[in-house]
């Protein structure tokens, strides 16, 4: 009887080892979710850091591309020259207000935003005025308005407030980006913990059952047979609980030698836990065909239903997170790749882009069409690539399934410039997004395609680093076009006179 009894308590201390098994187990899943959503909101604003940081340096371009063209016009009276002045003027409001938007009018830079302002109104109040008397012909007034040298330190405080608000932002990236390293090194930390904690109390629960067979062996003679294949079945859970160990300190080694990639880390322990909840499942089978009734249909479904769900929701998450930060690495990226100005048969590189999608295309019930004649560039060659590609793999990804698609690329030279267009006949694009298309991490229309709203904003980060200049033309349900200009000759060493 007491035998009884004590076969009876090992098997309840054996059933809590596994309940604190599982326990641990959704412990650290609820743990690594809190930490993974933390995380990508530290991502998040360092994106928005960024997007903040380089809408304050546009601010001090649009001044700068202001100024350019007043002095053109100045010099030379050709209205050809106010281009970048009415280029600057005209974007000034969608700028200015998205700056509005991502500065907090209570914070640190409110102040110093509201100073940037008015800045600009009397730097931009006293380009028009010069520009007004020019037209005129009063150009003794337009000397004596820029003697007052009103403009000139209207400049000088605007490079001054977007410097400090640049070294403001750049302080919060830091900060931020630390943050977020904490983040990530916090949910090694609990992965490991839980994993190793799973490992011991596998252990331990392994331990009390070679004991209970031991015990059994010696009470009842008559069950020497089945005692054979128990011990056999000890035998394999012991080797697969060395291999799990073996694991475990692998994995122990790339916690403390390879932080500086955490993300991979947490998929691998992502995967190790998944491995060890499918041995504790192997144990709980083989104890159900040994002895019924020992493992509770509570622990089952934690074990079949709810750590599959966690580990799900954790590797998703950790996904969209790697997504976001490579994102932001390779734009860094592209802002600090080396230029190299070669010929560029764009033709040629075009059609061997169509080439290269053609399955897509035919998947799309879409035909792409090179006009012949596109005109040559001295320019880079994989950041041309790279926006013709972009482009044309955008345009068939949103083509209307409704009518067979057409894609259609053309271009001419127009003086020392060269213009090129990407047309299609797909969703189209409403008015109010033709901007936003072309920012960070934003999107327009339905959202039923795969992408993280990084494209276009690469494609404009490149075409403006080449020295171009890119537009959308669109209406819903009439397709797009997206409008290139690149100088025939880029000459990267050469800096404007406004720089």
């Amino acid at each position: 009887m007491s035998r009884g009894l004590f076969g009876g308590a090992l098997q309840r201390r054996e059933l809590l080892l596994l309940a604190l098994g599982f326990a641990a187990l959704l412990a650290v899943g609820a743990v690594s979710v809190f930490l993974v959503e933390r995380s990508v909101s530290y991502g998040r604003q360092v994106a928005r850091t960024l997007e903040t940081k380089g809408e304050i340096v546009r601010a001090l371009s649009l001044a700068q591309d202001a100024e350019t063209g007043q002095r053109g016009y100045l010099l030379t009276n050709d209205d050809r020259y106010l281009r970048p002045y009415e280029v600057a003027v005209e974007n000034s409001g969608a700028r200015l207000q998205r700056l509005r938007e991502l500065i907090d009018p209570d914070g640190p830079q409110g102040p110093r935003f509201r100073e940037l302002l008015e800045q600009l109104d009397i730097k931009l109040g006293e380009l028009a005025q010069t520009i007004a008397l020019q037209r005129q012909g009063r150009t003794e007034e337009v000397k004596a308005v820029v003697d007052t040298e009103r403009g000139r330190n209207a400049m000088l405080a605007i490079r001054r407030i977007v410097r400090v608000m640049s070294d403001h932002e750049d302080q919060q990236f830091a900060e931020r980006s630390e943050a977020a390293i904490a983040s990530s090194r916090l949910l090694l930390a609990a992965v490991a913990i839980g994993l190793v904690g799973a490992a011991a109390l596998a252990i331990g629960a392994q331990l009390l059952v070679r004991r209970q067979f031991r015990e059994l062996a010696e009470a009842q003679k008559a069950l020497a047979e089945a005692n054979t294949g128990l011990e056999a079945a000890v035998a394999e859970r012991t080797a697969d609980l060395t291999a799990a160990n073996e694991e475990i300190q692998r994995f122990a080694y790339i916690v403390s030698h390879d932080l500086r990639a955490p993300l991979v880390n947490v998929m691998g322990f992502t995967s190790e836990l998944d491995a060890a909840r499918k041995v504790l499942k192997d144990q709980i089978d083989r104890l159900d065909e040994e002895e019924s009734q020992r493992v509770t249909s509570e622990a089952r479904v934690a074990i079949e239903e709810d750590l599959p769900e966690a580990i799900s929701f954790i590797r998703t998450s950790t996904a969209k997170m790697d997504r976001l930060i490579n994102a932001i690495l390779n734009l860094s990226r592209q802002g600090r790749r080396q230029i190299r100005p070669e010929q560029v048969p764009v033709e040629e590189l075009v059609k061997s882009i169509a080439d290269t999608i053609y399955q897509q295309t035919q998947a799309a019930d879409a035909e792409i069409e090179v006009q012949p004649g596109l005109p040559p560039l001295v320019s880079d060659r994989l950041s041309i690539e790279q926006i013709f590609q972009n482009l044309i793999e955008n345009a068939v990804k949103y083509l209307d399934r409704s009518r067979p698609g057409r894609i259609s690329v053309s271009g001419r030279r127009v003086g020392a410039m060269v213009e090129y267009a990407v047309a299609d006949n797909g969703r189209g694009i409403d008015a109010k997004d033709h901007e936003r298309v072309f920012e960070l991490f934003r999107r327009a229309g339905a959202q039923d395609q795969p992408g993280e709203g990084l494209g276009l904003a690469f494609v404009r980060a490149n075409v403006r680093k080449l020295g171009g200049v890119i537009r959308l033309t669109s209406e819903p349900g009439q397709g797009s076009t997206f409008h290139l200009t690149f100088p025939a000759v880029l000459r990267p060493a050469q800096e404007s006179p406004a720089a």
